[in-house]
C-alpha cells in the first residue's frame, strides 16, 4: 500500500512537472526523474519553511484536540522525517542523532531544524542521479527504490502540510499556498 502511493505520486508528479524539468537544461535531460522529484520536494519545502515562519510563537502550540500534535510538534517531525527520507533514499544512516519533537520546543528551534533536515535533503538530491534513484533500499521494511523514497517524502511533507494548512484555516491564517502573489 505504501509502495503504491509513493508509486502514483511519483507518476502523477512526472506528468505534471516537464515544463519545470525543461526549464532546469542539461541536468534535466540526463536525469529528469530526479530532478523532477527534486521540483516537488522544492514545493514542499517552500510550502512548508513559509509555514513556520509566518505562524507567530502561539501558532506553535496550537492542536484543535488533545489527540493530535502541535503546530510545532508536526514540523518538528517533518524536520526529522526529512533526515529518515533521505537517508533511506541515499541508503546512509541518517546524520540526525536527535528527535526534534523531543528537543525543538520553540519557533527558532524547530524552524532551524527544518532547515537542517531541508539542507541534508538537498545534499542527497545534489548527489542523486536516475540510476542512482532506480537502486533498491529497504525502508519501513519495505525494499524501494531511491526515487520511490523521494517521492513517498514528498507526499509526507504534503500530509503534513495538509494537518497545518487546517489548523491555519481554522485561525483564519491564510496558508502559504494559498496567498496570492503580487
Amino acid at each position: 500500500m505504501k509502495t503504491t502511493t509513493a508509486l502514483s505520486l511519483f507518476v502523477i508528479v512526472f506528468a505534471l512537472v516537464p515544463g519545470r524539468a525543461a526549464a532546469q537544461g542539461e541536468a534535466t535531460a540526463s536525469n529528469p526523474v530526479t530532478q523532477s522529484l527534486k521540483g516537488l520536494q522544492d514545493i514542499t519545502v517552500t510550502n512548508l519553511t513559509k509555514t513556520a515562519e509566518m505562524l507567530e510563537d502561539s501558532m506553535y502550540a496550537y492542536r484543535p484536540t488533545d489527540e493530535v500534535r502541535t503546530a510545532g510538534q508536526i514540523l518538528a517531525h517533518v524536520a526529522n522525517s526529512q533526515f529518515a527520507f533521505c537517508a533511506g533514499a541515499a541508503g546512509e544512516k541518517s546524520p540526525n542523532e536527535q528527535n526534534y519533537e523531543e528537543t525543538a520546543t520553540t519557533k527558532a528551534d524547530i524552524l532551524a531544524a527544518l532547515k537542517a533536515g531541508f539542507a541534508y535533503c538537498d545534499q542527497v538530491y545534489a548527489k542523486m542521479t536516475d540510476a542512482d534513484g532506480a537502486k533498491m533500499h529497504k525502508f519501513f521494511g519495505n525494499d524501494m527504490a531511491a526515487s520511490g523514497i523521494l517521492a513517498f517524502n514528498a507526499a509526507h511533507n504534503y500530509e503534513h502540510y495538509g494537518n497545518l494548512v487546517t489548523y491555519m484555516r481554522m485561525n483564519h491564517i491564510v496558508p502559504p499556498s494559498s496567498q496570492r502573489s503580487n
